[in-house]
Parts: structure tokens; C-alpha cells; sequence
């Protein structure tokens, strides 16, 4: 009879366990909102875009709806676009809506890459115009509490990718 109750709770703390386990998407999510603050960085681009390349660019990261959001906003000095991009967990998946200056929302979807240094957003689906180009891929790459990369690729009209490296230290 011992080892009945023994063996009922075993499985009753797996059982537990499990559902109190956090999905894959929401560890990629929480580690994500750590880059919440002010950033600041050159861009670099490929193939070299004269209006961006070697900028100082400003990155604002922030957590907003109750932590069910993070929230990106880019500008640069010269720049007349702000760019905002929403980072947020859809049931099981990362998803990221990029409200673009080229008047379009393309989606992404993101997962962590295993080393847990990388979250990679591949494209799902877009809203909106592709007349002008659209965002296709992005990278953010955690290299300590201070320093981040990130990484975007727009598809300029006919598949033509121009791909934009953003070095960034915390400012705030």
C-alpha cells in the first residue's frame, strides 16, 4: 500500500510539473523582454544603403499590455521613419508584426536557436502592400546584459535582399 501512495505521488508532481512547465515559445519570449531599455548602435548594410549605412541608430525596447508585449522602435538621426515592431506569444507561438514604412505588417514567427543566444523570426504572412518592399527576416542576438545585435533583411521589389546589421549598447 506504501508503495502505491509512493508511486501516485511520483506521478501526481510529474503530472504537476508538467503543467506548470513553461513552453519554448514563453522562455524565448521572457528572455526577449530582458532586452527591455534604450540602445544605441551604428548600422551596417548589404549592399551598402547610403542613407543608413554607418549611422548612429536608437533602439527603445519596452514591455507594455501587462508583459504580454514588447514593443521596438528604431529611429536615427536624418531618419523620418519610426518603425515599430511588436514582439508578443500567440497560444504555443513567438510572433513578431513589423508595422513597416513601407506600409505594410509583415509577420514573423521566432524561435530561440538551442545555444539560447539567438532568437531567429522567420516570415509567416503579411498585411498590406509588398509595392515597396517588405521585411522578411530578423535576428536578435544576445551577446551580454549591455550588447546586442540585431539583424533585418527587407526584400526590396523583385527579391532583392538588402540586409541591415545593427550593433547596439544599452544606453539606459
Amino acid at each position: 500500500m506504501k508503495s502505491l501512495r509512493f508511486v501516485l505521488s511520483v506521478v501526481l508532481m510529474s503530472l504537476s510539473t508538467l503543467a506548470f512547465a513553461q513552453s519554448d515559445a514563453q522562455k524565448t519570449f521572457d528572455k526577449l523582454k530582458t532586452l527591455a531599455g534604450s540602445w544605441e548602435g551604428p548600422v551596417t548594410t548589404l549592399p551598402p544603403q547610403a542613407e543608413i549605412e554607418g549611422k548612429l541608430m536608437q533602439v527603445s525596447l519596452r514591455a507594455t499590455s501587462m508583459g504580454n508585449a514588447l514593443m521596438h522602435e528604431m529611429t536615427g538621426a536624418g531618419r523620418p521613419d519610426d518603425p515599430i515592431t511588436m514582439l508578443y506569444l500567440d497560444e504555443d507561438r513567438l510572433l513578431l508584426t513589423h508595422y513597416c514604412d513601407a506600409g505594410n505588417r509583415p509577420r514573423m514567427t521566432g524561435k530561440m536557436t538551442p545555444d539560447g543566444k539567438t532568437v531567429e523570426f522567420d516570415f509567416l504572412d503579411i498585411a498590406g502592400s509588398t509595392q515597396y518592399g517588405h521585411m522578411q527576416h530578423a535576428v536578435f542576438t544576445f551577446l551580454d546584459a549591455n550588447h546586442h545585435t540585431e539583424d533585418w533583411t527587407f526584400m526590396t521589389p523583385g527579391d532583392k535582399p538588402v540586409h541591415a546589421h545593427f550593433d547596439l549598447q544599452r544606453t539606459k
